[in-house]
């Protein structure tokens, strides 16, 4: 399959949405991106430390133009940060410039999955749990509303991932979204 369109791929922190977008890129022959790593880029320190020191209402602005400028850019594979659906203009833009995948994680398994993770601002707190459960609370109906296709991470390989995504898209590609992703409707694969 060529890259003929952008893949947009969003969920809660630690979803595998770096891991995967790297992964179907690789399969696609196509360029992965990485919103926080672009920002990273152009700001010169982590988006921990530009959080801590400009507060999350600079970074959110960076980052919608971040994904402004990413989202233009067709033939990505482009992995978002977990809070990109936050802003209305941000949903808007990804679902009409490319097929947005979201990868729907149970806040107890990425709970498990980050336990030692230092580097998500938002979860560097006393009970990571408790803040998993609400994020997933505020954002899964965000999530869903720029969606083409829900998939459960649940007990899935890296691999399985890939390949389930890989069917989606060729479905897409042929079918519904008759080769211009964006105006399909979501989908729950797998469970």
């Amino acid at each position: 399959m060529t890259c003929l369109f952008t893949v947009v791929l969003v969920g809660l922190p630690g979803s595998g949405k770096s891991s995967v977008g790297r992964a179907v890129a690789r399969r696609m022959d196509c360029v992965w991106k990485d919103s926080d790593h672009e920002i990273e880029a152009q700001l010169g320190c982590t988006v921990r430390e530009y959080f801590e020191a400009e507060g999350e209402g600079a970074f959110r602005d960076r980052e919608e133009e971040v994904l402004d400028s990413l989202s233009r850019t067709a033939g990505i594979v482009l992995s978002t940060g977990g809070g990109a659906v936050l802003r209305e203009v941000n949903r808007q833009r990804l679902k009409e410039r490319g097929t947005v995948i979201y990868l729907r994680s149970s806040p107890e398994a990425l709970c498990r999955r980050l336990k030692n993770d230092t580097k998500r601002p938002l979860l560097q707190v006393a009970d990571p749990l408790k803040r998993l459960r609400a994020l997933y609370a505020e954002r899964d109906p965000l999530y869903r509303e720029c969606a083409h296709f829900v998939i459960d991470t649940h007990g899935s390989s890296l691999s399985m991932l890939v390949n389930r995504i890989m069917m989606q898209l060729e479905l897409a590609e042929g079918g519904a979204l008759g080769g211009q992703p964006g105006t399909g409707s979501a989908g729950d694969v797998g469970s």
